[in-house]
């Protein structure tokens, strides 16, 4: 694998981070967090940038990691098995090259961090130090 786990797993915390993000919960927002339990925290389109953070992340990533996070994901969702690696990462590619934005893609998945992290695990990799 080319991609380091490393980066994988900066890109599930993020990812995951962005999954918390919910709509609008407190549509009677006070000026002051105290006033409102502090739950704008967890609404999106605040001044959280995680998500432009996780599409520089994609955007950073080289010809040959970026079709491998997207493998992780097949192998994650058990689209393919470990054993497929290979063909993962040629599907990936394939996809990429019929004009799939790999940033678009992956942040239109629920719980991309989650299958990034089952199909680290299904490769015997982890996150865990």
């Amino acid at each position: 694998m080319e991609i380091a786990v490393e980066k994988v797993c900066e890109f599930i915390l993020r990812a995951r981070a962005l999954d918390v993000k919910e709509g609008l919960t407190d549509p009677d927002s006070g000026s002051n967090p105290i006033d409102d339990g502090a739950r704008d925290v967890l609404v999106g389109g605040t001044d959280d940038a995680t998500e432009e953070e996780l599409r520089e992340m994609i955007a950073g990533l080289n010809d040959d990691e970026r079709p491998e996070l997207l493998a992780l994901v097949y192998i994650g969702r058990n689209d393919l098995e470990p054993e497929e690696w290979a063909d993962a990462v040629r599907l990936a590619r394939e996809r990429e090259a019929a004009g799939t934005n790999a940033a678009d893609y992956l942040l239109g998945i629920p719980n991309v961090g989650d299958l990034l992290d089952e199909g680290l695990a299904a490769l015997g990799l982890s996150c865990a130090p």
